[in-house]
């Protein structure tokens, strides 16, 4: 009976532990174009797909994903769906900023895009000096798990301005008060621009969120998040981050360096973190 009673125990801990843990990442999975030759997407879709399957990804956000590749996702990952829209028309057209889920874990309680601008959140336009459209998706998600809910956003900075990238950040966290004051937020996306940067510190720094990195137990970044296709690997540097505000500790965070056949699944690494409910 003792030995019952312990048996019993130990599984319930680590029930209780798994329905803790939550595996979020940041995909920028590079849009489908035939430019991109030994590297294209029909080619690779499973190869994003399968590291995603094996890194047990429980919730992430995507850059880059056009129609086709939001949809040849979701029927890789059955047991996946996600919420986003194109950010060209706010339907199916242009890169999709989408936040994908496991529909056996999370509910969707509410969930929506706006674009980075100071004019128009509402409808697609370029903010401040962006040379593109830019946008942030959001969900709010209650984990089956755990029972509690949180607000995920992903968004795709801009790669020419600095100041958009600057106001895009402090219009992000004006808008996860404004869409659930009271929740945990996780904040994923390629913000282009690495740690030693100002829009960068308008995050890390703000008070609200903080890089997840700087909170792990366990740090695993062996090199940049951009490789250019293997092509401009350096030694350091961050691009796509975790944001995460106090309600999590993080048990890991990392680099996912995985290829397949000596090629890389998109010109960007995932960045993974394993964060834990307080």
């Amino acid at each position: 009976m003792k030995h019952f009673l312990l048996t019993s125990f130990f599984i319930l801990f680590a029930v209780c532990a798994f329905a803790q843990e939550i595996n979020v990442a940041s995909f920028n999975i590079r849009l489908k174009t035939d430019g991109d030759v030994g590297n294209l997407w029909q080619d690779r879709k499973e190869a994003v797909c399968n590291l995603i399957s094996y890194h047990e990804f429980d919730i992430f956000g995507i850059q880059e994903g056009f129609s086709d590749q939001v949809k040849d996702m979701q029927q890789l990952l059955p047991n996946f769906d996600y919420v986003g829209v194109g950010r060209d028309d706010g339907a199916e057209k242009g890169e999709h900023s989408a936040i994908f889920y496991n529909k056996t874990r999370f509910d969707v309680i509410k969930s929506g895009t706006f674009w980075l601008s100071a004019t128009d959140t509402e409808k697609p336009n370029k903010g401040w000096d962006a040379a593109l459209p830019r946008i942030c998706t959001w969900g709010i998600f209650k984990d089956k798990e755990s029972n509690k809910s949180f607000i995920l956003m992903n968004t795709h900075f801009d790669h020419v301005g600095v100041q958009a990238r600057k106001e895009s950040a402090k219009l992000i966290l004006s808008k996860a008060t404004e869409f659930a004051t009271e929740l945990p937020l996780i904040l994923t996306g390629d913000f282009n621009v690495d740690e030693t940067n100002e829009a960068y510190f308008t995050l890390a720094n703000s008070g609200v969120v903080e890089d997840a990195l700087t909170k792990s137990k366990i740090v695993y970044t062996p090199n940049s998040t951009f490789n250019n296709w293997g092509k401009s690997i350096k030694p350091s540097g961050r691009i796509d981050h975790i944001f995460i505000t106090p309600h999590f500790n993080v048990e890991k965070y990392g680099i996912l360096t995985d290829t397949y056949i000596g090629k890389y699944p998109s010109d960007h690494f995932p960045v993974a973190a394993r964060l834990m409910w307080r």
